[in-house]
C-alpha cells in the first residue's frame, strides 16, 4: 500500500486545480478560513471518491439501495482506502432513535434482560416464576377425584387463516379429536372454517376421570400436550365446560390472568408490538390537544375566541350548536372566555355527553343533535382525516405530552416489570453514561449469570467507555437522537467507529470539537489518535488550536474564502506551518496574529437586567439568574451543564412568545422580569437561511425585492407594462416555464443518483427571453444574480437601500459569495454571518436582545476576529447579547460571564461563577476560569 494519498488536479467547487500528497495512517488536519475550500477537498473530493469507488465495487442490485456519489472534479487520486464520513448533519430525526439505539447499546441491553432478567407481577411487584412440568402435574392431581377432564393442546388461539391441514397433520401423530371454537369434533369430521374469521383450535390429548392412581397417565399426557401446545396445556372440565389454562411459561401467583411471555430480546424493543406501549406505540409521548392553544381568553366566542373555528361564520352549523349549548346552559357566546365559569368552559371544550339540543335550520325546520366539544372534535378529525393539510392545521393546537400509560418509558408494564438487580431496562437507559459505567462495573452477578452475561457486559461497557472518552459522559442513554447537537451526534458516531475496531479505513471528520469545553478537548484528541493508531488515516476539518497542534500533518487552504480561496497555502507539520509567512493559520500558531483582550469592559447598569427565577427545565436546579442588558454576556460551561436549556429553551422561547407573539412554549421556570427593557429578541443561529435552492442571499436580505423594482422601473419595462413580479423566478410571468425557474431539469436514473442537467430552453438563466431583454445599466436580472456581493456593491453604489445591505455583507467577510447562490450551499458559519449582516443593515432600536448559540462553529481564528468586531458593533448600538460559547477568544471578550456546571447532566444545572472574565479566571471552582487564566 502506498504511504501517501496523492491528489492531482482537484477542481471541485472553488479548488484551484490543486495537487497535494497526504500521508496515510496519520492524523491530518485541514484548516483555513470559512469558505476557503476545506470541505470541498475533504468531503466533496477525497471522501466522495473513496466512497464512490467502494460502492462501484458492489453489485448493481446493492448500488440501487446505497446510492452512488457523483465523481468529483479531480484528475486522479491514488492511495485511497474505503472512506467513512463522520459529519454533523447525520443526526437521526426519527423520534424512536435514542443515544442507546444509535450506539447499539440498547440491542445488548435487550439481550441482557432477556437472558438474566427477572420478571415480576406488574401490579404487585412480586417475583414471577416458571411452572415446571411437575408443577402442572401436581396442580392437576389436586383436582377433585371423580372429576371428568379433557386435556387439550392449543394450536391456534384467536387466529385467522387456513386450517385445512390440521386434521391430517395431527391424525398422523395419533390424535383423534379436536376442539374447534368450543365444540369437540372427530378429526375426520373437522369443520370447514372461514379464513377471515378468528378461530380457537385445541387438539384433544386425553380424556380422564380423576383418580389417585392416575399420576403416571396424567404426567405422560401433560408432557405430550405441552409439546404440541408449545408450553401451554388446557384443562377442560367436561361437566361444566370450564377451561383452565396452565403454562410452562412465567405466571403470576397473585394475578393468574396476567400472561407473561417468554423473555426474548424483541420483547424489550419499543419498535415491536410485543414490547411497545399500546397507548403511545413506543414513542413515550402523544400529541394531544392543548386547551391553552385553543382558546383566546380575551375574546368572546362570537369574536373568534375558539381559534380553530375563528374562520367560521357565526351562522355556521357548528356555531349554531355552540349557541344552543350556551343558551341551554345559561351562558352567552358574547361573554369573554375569561369571564365564563369553569363549568361553562368545561362544556365548551369537552362536550355535554348525550344531552340533545334543538338546532334551527330555517324555514321552520329544526334538528336535534348532541355536542361533542371542541377538544374531542379536533382529536377525532385529526385521527380520521386523510388530508395532510387538515392534520397539520389541527396540529397547531396540539402539544406533545408524556404518555400517561407508560409514563414516557415506551414499553408495556409487563416488560418494565422485568429487572436486573432492581433496575428495569428503562431505569438503565435513564442513567447518564458515567452512571451506567458505574452500574455495570458494580453489578454483582451469580456464577451462572456471569457465564451467561459476560460477553454482553463486555460489549456494553466498551461502548460506554468510548462514549465517555469523546466527552459525552453527561448524556443519558434514553436521550432522543433528534435533540442532540451536530457535535454530539458526530462524537457518538466517532465512539461507535472506535468500537467497531476497523483498520485500513479513511475517516473524514468535520469539526469534532464543536460544542466541547476546553476541559474535554484532550480526551477527544486522544480518541482521534487512538483511531489513527488502529491503522487508519484520520482526516479532520478543524479550527480548534489544540487539535491543529496535535496533528501529524497540517494543510492550510486559502488565502481567502470563496473565489479567493481554493489554494494550498501551507502543508507540513504544525511547527513548519507556523513558520510560513503566507499562512494566516501559521501567524495565529506563531503568535504573530491574535485576538486581543478588550482594554475595558462595558459598565453594567444595575437596574437594566433580565431576572430569571426558578429555572428548572431538564437538569437546571431551580436557579435564579440575573443577565445584564446593554452588554455582551457569554454563557459558558462544560457540555451538558444546562447552557442551551437556560438560553434556548427558557429565555429565547419565553421572549419569542411575549415579544414576537410566537407560538413557543418555554421550559419550566417561575418568571422572567425585565422584559419591558426590550422590544424584540432575535435568535441568530447556524441553521440554513433557506431550505430550497430558490432561497439565496438576495432574497434573504431583501435586496432582491429592491433589485426587481429597479428593473420594473426601467423605461423598457414600463413600455411593456412589466411589474416587479415579472423578475421573480418563483412565479409565472418572467420565469422559464420549462424548468419553472430552477435553471436545471432533474432526470431520474435507475441504479444511479438523479442527474441534473442545465435547462436547454433558458440555458440555466431561470428566466424567459422577454424578462432577459430588460436591462439595468446594461445588465440583465440574471447577470446581477451571478455577481459577487463585492461587485454588486460597486454596481449599486448609487442606490442607498441596496448599497447599505450589501456593504454589511462585505463587512462580515462575505464579499465572495454571489447574490443568487443557493441557500443550501452555504456552510453554517456563512449562513450565520448572512443573518448577522441582515441585522446590522437594519436601523437599531437599541432595545433588541440577540441570542447566539456557538457562533464560532466553522470559523477560523481570523473569522472569529472579524465576527467579534461585528458583535461588538451590535452591542455598541445599545443592544443586548447572550452568547452560548466554548471558544475562549469570545469568552475573554465578554463584558459578563455566567459559567454553568459544575459538571454535565445530573451533576450540572447550577451557576458556578458569574462576573467579568477577570473575576471568573480567579474562581477555583470554574473549569472555564482555569483556561481563561492563561489568556488574561
Amino acid at each position: 500500500m502506498p504511504e501517501v494519498i496523492k491528489i492531482v488536479g482537484a477542481k471541485e467547487h472553488n479548488l484551484k486545480n490543486i495537487n497535494v500528497e497526504i500521508p496515510r495512517d496519520k492524523l491530518v488536519v485541514i484548516t483555513g478560513l470559512s469558505g476557503s475550500g476545506k470541505s470541498s477537498l475533504a468531503f466533496d473530493t477525497i471522501y466522495a471518491e473513496g466512497q464512490r469507488r467502494y460502492v462501484e465495487s458492489l453489485s448493481s442490485y446493492a448500488r440501487q439501495f446505497l446510492g452512488i456519489m457523483d465523481k468529483p472534479d479531480v484528475e486522479s487520486i491514488d492511495g485511497l482506502s474505503p472512506a467513512i464520513s463522520i459529519d454533523q448533519k447525520s443526526t437521526s430525526r426519527n423520534p424512536r432513535s435514542t443515544v442507546a439505539t444509535v450506539t447499539e447499546i440498547y440491542d445488548y441491553l435487550r439481550l441482557l434482560f432477556a437472558r438474566i432478567g427477572v420478571p415480576h407481577d406488574p401490579i404487585t411487584g412480586r417475583e414471577v416464576t416458571r411452572r415446571t412440568k411437575d408443577d402442572i402435574v401436581d396442580e392437576i392431581m389436586r383436582i377433585n377425584m371423580g372429576e371428568r377432564l379433557i386435556l387439550l393442546a392449543p394450536v391456534a388461539k384467536d387466529k385467522k387463516g387456513e386450517f385445512a391441514h390440521i386434521p391430517e397433520q395431527y391424525r398422523r401423530s395419533g390424535f383423534a379429536r379436536a376442539r374447534v371454537d368450543g365444540v369437540i369434533y372427530a378429526l375426520d369430521e373437522f369443520p370447514e372454517l372461514k379464513k377471515n374469521n378468528r378461530h380457537n383450535i385445541e387438539i384433544v390429548v386425553d380424556r380422564i376421570i380423576m383418580a389417585a392412581d392416575m399420576r403416571g397417565r396424567v404426567a405422560q399426557s401433560v408432557e405430550q400436550a405441552l409439546e404440541v401446545g408449545n408450553g401451554i396445556i388446557g384443562v377442560l372440565y367436561a361437566d361444566t365446560d370450564e377451561l383452565k389454562i396452565l403454562s410452562q411459561r412465567y405466571a403470576s401467583i397473585d394475578n393468574p390472568d396476567i400472561e407473561i411471555p417468554e423473555l426474548e430480546p424483541r420483547l424489550f424493543s419499543y419498535n415491536t408490538p410485543q414490547g411497545a406501549c399500546p397507548n403511545c406505540t413506543g414513542l413515550g409521548s402523544r400529541l394531544e390537544i392543548d386547551p391553552s392553544l385553543v382558546l383566546n381568553n380575551n375574546l368572546t366566542i362570537s369574536e373568534g375566541a375558539i381559534r380553530p373555528y375563528n374562520r367560521i361564520n357565526v351562522d355556521n352549523f357548528y356555531m349554531k350548536k355552540i349557541s344552543a349549548v350556551a343558551e341551554f346552559n345559561g351562558f352567552s357566546i358574547r361573554t369573554p372566555i375569561k369571564d365564563l365559569s369553569d363549568e361553562a368552559r368545561q362544556k365548551i371544550m369537552y362536550g355535554t355527553g348525550d344531552q340533545k339540543y334543538k338546532i334551527g335550520l330555517g324555514n321552520g325546520r329544526h334538528y336535534f343533535t348532541t355536542y361533542e366539544g371542541v377538544v374531542p372534535n379536533l382529536e377525532r378529525r385529526w385521527k380520521e382525516t386523510d388530508s395532510e393539510f387538515m392534520r397539520k392545521d389541527i396540529e397547531r393546537f396540539m402539544r406533545e405530552r408524556k404518555c400517561t400509560t407508560c409514563n414516557g418509558a415506551r414499553l408495556k408494564p409487563i416488560v418494565l416489570a422485568v429487572t436486573v438487580h432492581g433496575y428495569n431496562i428503562m431505569d438503565v437507559c435513564n442513567l447518564s453514561i458515567d452512571d451506567a459505567i458505574d452500574f455495570f462495573n458494580y453489578l454483582e452477578l451469580t456464577d451462572k449469570e456471569k457465564n451467561i452475561a459476560n460477553l454482553i457486559l463486555k460489549e456494553i461497557t466498551a461502548r460506554l467507555k468510548f462514549m465517555s472518552d469523546v466527552g459525552l459522559n453527561y448524556l443519558e442513554l434514553s436521550r432522543a437522537a433528534n435533540t442532540l447537537s451536530g457535535g454530539e451526534a458526530q462524537r457518538i458516531r466517532l465512539a461507535t467507529q472506535i468500537g467497531s475496531g476497523l483498520q485500513g479505513v479513511l475517516y473524514v471528520l468535520d469539526e469534532p470539537s464543536i460544542g466541547l469545553h476546553q476541559r474535554d478537548n484532550d480526551r477527544l484528541i486522544a480518541t482521534l489518535k487512538h483511531l489513527r493508531d488502529l491503522g487508519n488515516t484520520v482526516l479532520v476539518v478543524e479550527h480548534d488550536e489544540d487539535t491543529i497542534r496535535a496533528a501529524d500533518f497540517l494543510l492550510d487552504i486559502g488565502p481567502g474564502a470563496g473565489v479567493n480561496g481554493g489554494n494550498i497555502i501551507a502543508a507540513g507539520t504544525p511547527s513548519q506551518v507556523a513558520k510560513n509567512k503566507d499562512s494566516i493559520t501559521g501567524k495565529f500558531l506563531s503568535g504573530l496574529e491574535k485576538i486581543t483582550v478588550p482594554k475595558k469592559r462595558r459598565k453594567i447598569e444595575k437596574d437594566r437586567k433580565l431576572i430569571i427565577k426558578g429555572a428548572r427545565e431538564n437538569n437546571l436546579k431551580n436557579i435564579n439568574i440575573e443577565i445584564p442588558l446593554g452588554v455582551m454576556t457569554v454563557v459558558s460551561g462544560v457540555s451538558g451543564s444546562g447552557k442551551s436549556t437556560l438560553v434556548n429553551d427558557i429565555i429565547a422561547k419565553e421572549l419569542s412568545a411575549r415579544l414576537n407573539r410566537a407560538n413557543a412554549v418555554s421550559g419550566e421556570h417561575d418568571s422572567i422580569e425585565g422584559i419591558n427593557f426590550l422590544d424584540k429578541s432575535i435568535v441568530i443561529d447556524q441553521s440554513p437561511i433557506g431550505r430550497t435552492p430558490r432561497s439565496n442571499p438576495a432574497t434573504y436580505t431583501g435586496v432582491f425585492t429592491q433589485i426587481r423594482e429597479l428593473f420594473a422601473g426601467t423605461p423598457e419595462a414600463n413600455v411593456r407594462g412589466y411589474k416587479a413580479g415579472r423578475f421573480s423566478f418563483n412565479v409565472k410571468g418572467g420565469r422559464c416555464e420549462n424548468c419553472q425557474g430552477d435553471g436545471v431539469i432533474k432526470i431520474e436514473m435507475h441504479f444511479l443518483p438523479d442527474v441534473y442537467v442545465v435547462c436547454d430552453v433558458c440555458g440555466g438563466k431561470r428566466y424567459n427571453r422577454e424578462a432577459l431583454e430588460i436591462k439595468y445599466k446594461n445588465k440583465t436580472i440574471n447577470d446581477v444574480l451571478q455577481m459577487t456581493v463585492e461587485n454588486a456593491n460597486k454596481f449599486f453604489e448609487n442606490v442607498p437601500a441596496i448599497h447599505r445591505k450589501l456593504q454589511t455583507l462585505v463587512d462580515v467577510g462575505l464579499g465572495y459569495i454571489t447574490l443568487g447562490q443557493p441557500a443550501t450551499t452555504f456552510s453554517g458559519g456563512e449562513a450565520q454571518r448572512i443573518k448577522l449582516a441582515t441585522e446590522l443593515s437594519r436601523r437599531s432600536t437599541g432595545k433588541t436582545l440577540y441570542i447566539l448559540d456557538e457562533p464560532t462553529t466553522g470559523l477560523h481564528s481570523a473569522d472569529v476576529k472579524r465576527l467579534l468586531s461585528i458583535l461588538q458593533q451590535l452591542v455598541e448600538g445599545g443592544n443586548s447579547m447572550i452568547i452560548i460559547e466554548h471558544n475562549l477568544d469570545i469568552i475573554k471578550s465578554a463584558d459578563h460571564i455566567i459559567d454553568m456546571g459544575p459538571e454535565g447532566g445530573a451533576a450540572g444545572g447550577m451557576v458556578v461563577a458569574e462576573g467579568t472574565p477577570e473575576s471568573i479566571s480567579k474562581n477555583r471552582q470554574s473549569y472555564t476560569g482555569k483556561y481563561l487564566k492563561t489568556l488574561l
